[in-house]
């Protein structure tokens, strides 16, 4: 009997290491099967402006201040872009960006809805996701 309980005890310890390099806690996840690669959304990203644009240094360095988390300094830039060039898309779909990330939707809505009218077949633009959230 010492010899069994002896036997039971080393089986067990062999099996420690496989029980602790699972992780018990982890769902399973269900296998895709798919013969293309499955395309993520990305999120919502602000643009870089045209080449040659007026306002092409204001956007992009609000688009960097956008991606720093600085709103305000972004619409600033924002702002300044799209007085430099009333045609750019690229800087009403930024407004917007920023001014949903700020919670001014009424905002966010009239930006979006400039940069589809001056833009209406831009994928970015008019695919988008939140364009189609503030202006549906």
């Amino acid at each position: 009997m010492k010899q069994v309980s002896v036997i039971v005890s080393v089986m067990l310890a062999g099996l420690i290491p496989i029980f602790t390099s699972c992780d018990f806690n982890k769902p399973e996840s269900p296998a895709v099967k798919t013969s293309a690669a499955v395309a993520v959304p990305a999120p919502e990203t602000a643009l870089m402006a045209m080449a040659g644009s007026p306002g092409q240094a204001a956007n992009d360095e609000a688009v960097s201040q956008y991606q720093q988390g600085k709103m305000e300094a972004a619409i600033e830039g924002f702002m300044k872009a799209a007085k430099a060039d009333p045609k750019s898309a690229e800087a009403q779909y930024n407004l917007g960006l920023s001014f949903d990330k700020m919670g001014k939707h009424d905002q966010a809505s009239a930006a979006f809805k400039q940069a589809t009218a001056l833009s209406p077949t831009n994928p970015a633009i008019k695919d988008s996701a939140i364009v189609k959230k503030h202006t549906s």
